[in-house]
Parts: structure tokens; C-alpha cells; sequence
């Protein structure tokens, strides 16, 4: 799950993570006031979507005064806003964060993720603050330096000084540098993130590190013990789809292609995605049921993916372990007579209860074209809507 920036940041500043003073706008006069009341010499107008980029696509701009607040304002509110993580189609600019400028010395990125090759949080930091960590990596990777943190001993203050020494922080501000770190490693954690990432941190004038920018990601799985980050969520930045599989505990995520997937299992799933484009077709979405899902659950999956304009053929493929065959058959023969399916749907079953599941299939005398193995129906469906 996504938040936006000023969100982010109004939970950093709680565990202490100095941040620029700003106030959310979700309208011209209201960005003015909100300028206003900071009385700043120097105001940022600031969009606020869910994806990053958002400067050099024209929604970050510096206002010298109110009339230049009211005129950026205007201009970026309502615009949709196009960024290499939008991508082609944008996002509509529905809300503004209007902040306090500062004196920027120097810039820097701070940022933690989940080492999957070690089973760790890992703090990474350069001083190439404000540009993407992906080209830094890529241009030069000896600008980016790690610290492992033990889960037990969370981070440590050595650690944080000498990520603060090797990205060359002054001397003067290592200790605020180390409270940062430290107060942004205890967010990550407590609020079961999945990534936070600062960029740039900054150095001020007047002697402050502060995080210019917030991108805190949280795992979907913990939001059970995250009631106030549940609160957060914007369904606007979300897609309708996406939306609506969620209260059915199913994980879609919408692509391009026009081969609607039903699958259980994540592994199965992107197996299937990859072997429909062996064949040369193009998958319209990530969908797992899950292990444990009911007729219903099938019948609502159906709709969702029948949902998108773009999908012209289904392919499901499902191997019963704790799932039953039967029980999908019985979800896949509901949800055709409910929906009205016009389209080709292509069913491989293997596993529990197989042989009932496709007994269901063919008694229910619908347009259902069984497959034999997961590259046969995948050639099916290929073929079909080709």
C-alpha cells in the first residue's frame, strides 16, 4: 500500500525525523491560505500522487509569493501528471502539498528496503541525493553504501555514523544525521514498511537535516495491525479493479494484454503470465484466488477481470492442493451464467478432486474449452483470441 508524501511525512515527524512544516491543499484558495499561514519567503507547491518523478513532469514548483501560489496552483491541480512510474495514461493531480522552503546546502538519499538474499532490513545512502538511486547504481554504484541491520540489535548508532561519514555528512550535523537514521529505521519497523525511501535528504543553512521528500510503502499483509495507515489510503490512486479485488481478499494487479489470468498461486501465476507470452500472447492481469477460495470468490474474480474492456479471452489455470478442482469448476460454471460469458474461456485443472472438477465442467454444457496440461491451454487461448 502507497501513501502520499505529506502523509509520510507527518509520521516521520512523530518518531522524530525532522521535516519541513507544510499543509495539504485540495484547492486553489486553500493552497493560497495554506501559504499564507506558513509565511514563508519562499513556498513549494507541490503535487501529490502516488509515484515519483513528479518534478520533471512540471508538479514541483517554487513560489517567490502568494500571487505565484495562487497561479502554480491553479496550473497543477486538475492536471494529469505523466512520470516514468505512472506510465502512458498519468495520474490526476486531486490534492497539493503546500511547504515551507529551506536553505539547501546539500543533498542526499537515505533509504531502506528488505534484502530478500539476506533476510534482512538493509540502510542504503549516497550523496548523489536528488537523483534516482536506479541511475546511481548504474552510473556509479561505488556512491552507494549499506549497512546490514541485525533484527534483534535494530540499528545501531555506529552503523548510522558511518553511513553519515561515508556519504560525507559535516561533521557539525552527525549527530542529527544519526537521530534521522535511527528515528526513520524505527518507522520502517513499527509500521511494518516495505520500503522508505528520502530523497533528498537534506543539509540546511541553518544547520537541520531534514527529509525534503517521503515515499513510505507498507506491506499489505501487516495492515491488519495498522489501523491508521488503513486510514491513509487513497482510492483514487488506485485502480477500480484493484479496489474491488481487495474486499474479495484476492490479488489482482491489471496489465496490458488482453488475456485475462485466473490463477492459484503467486508462483502459478506468473508462471502462467510467462508461458502465455511464450506463445506470443500478452497477459491483462496478475490474479491469485489464493489457496483457500470459495465459488463466490471465483464468481467475483470472473467479474473483475471481465471488467477490463481489453480482455478477449480467460485462461484458468488451477492446481488443486489445499484449493479443490471442483469447487473452482463450480466457481467458474456460476460465474459464466451470471456474467453472460461471450468470450473464449480456455479451464486446465490438475490436483484434488480433478476428475469431479471436470466432470462439473462438461455437465454444465457451457462454452468451456478444457485443457490437458498448463502449455496446452495456454496455445489455446493464444489461438483463440488471435
Amino acid at each position: 500500500m502507497n501513501i502520499h508524501e505529506y502523509q509520510g511525512k507527518e509520521i516521520l515527524r512523530q518518531y522524530g525525523v525532522k521535516v519541513p512544516n507544510g499543509k495539504v491543499a485540495y484547492a486553489v484558495e486553500e493552497a493560497v491560505e495554506a501559504a499564507k499561514q506558513l509565511g514563508s519567503d519562499v513556498t513549494v507547491v507541490k503535487a501529490q500522487i502516488h509515484a515519483g518523478g513528479r518534478g520533471k513532469a512540471g508538479g514541483v514548483k517554487i513560489a517567490k509569493n502568494v500571487d505565484e501560489v495562487r497561479t502554480y496552483a491553479d496550473e497543477i491541480l486538475g492536471k494529469t501528471l505523466v512520470t516514468h512510474q505512472t506510465g502512458p495514461q498519468g495520474q490526476e493531480v486531486k490534492r497539493l502539498l503546500i511547504e515551507e522552503g529551506c536553505d539547501i546546502q546539500k543533498e542526499y538519499y537515505i533509504g531502506l528496503v528488505l534484502d530478500r538474499a539476506t533476510s534482512r532490513v538493509v540502510m542504503m545512502a549516497s550523496e548523489e541525493g536528488g537523483t534516482e538511486i536506479e541511475e546511481v547504481a548504474a552510473a556509479t554504484p561505488e556512491k552507494i553504501f549499506k549497512e546490514v541491520i541485525d533484527p534483534v540489535v535494530g540499528l545501531t548508532g555506529f552503523q548510522a555514523r558511518r553511513l553519515a561519514f561515508n556519504i560525507n555528512i559535516p561533521h557539525d550535523l552527525l549527530g542529527k544525521a544519526v537521530k534521522f537514521m535511527i528515528g526513520l529505521y524505527t518507522a520502517f519497523v513499527e509500521k511494518d514498511c516495505s520500503i522508505a525511501e528520502i530523497n533528498p535528504l537534506v543539509t540546511t543553512g541553518d544547520g537541520e537535516v531534514l527529509a525534503l521528500d517521503a515515499k513510505l510503502n507498507f506491506d499489505d499483509n501487516a495492515l491488519f495491525r495498522q489501523k491508521d495507515i488503513m486510514n491513509l489510503r487513497d482510492f483514487d490512486e488506485e485502480d477500480e479493479k484493484e479496489i474491488e479485488a481487495s474486499k474479495y481478499d484476492l490479488s489482482y494487479i491489471s496489465l496490458d494484454g488482453n488475456i485475462g489470468c485466473m490463477v492459484n498461486g503467486a508462483g502459478l501465476a506468473m508462471s502462467t503470465m510467462d508461458i502465455i507470452k511464450h506463445y506470443g500472447g500478452e497477459p491483462a492481469n496478475f490474479l491469485d484466488v489464493g489457496g483457500g477460495a470459495t465459488a463466490e470468490k471465483v464468481t467475483e474474480a470472473f467479474k473483475i477481470i471481465l471488467s477490463d474492456k481489453n480482455v478477449k479471452g480467460i485462461f484458468v489455470n488451477i492446481f488443486g492442493g489445499i484449493m479443490k478442482c471442483d469447487v473452482i469448476a463450480e466457481g467458474v460454471v456460476e460465474a459464466t451464467k451470471q456474467v453472460g460469458l461471450e468470450i473464449p474461456l480456455v479451464v486446465r485443472l490438475e490436483g484434488t478432486n480433478v476428475a469431479r472438477g471436470k466432470e462439473i465442467l462438461e455437465a454444465s454444457e457451457l462454452n468451456i474449452t478444457s485443457a490437458n496440461s498448463m502449455a496446452d491451454g495456454a496455445q489455446k487461448i493464444v489461438s483463440m483470441v488471435k
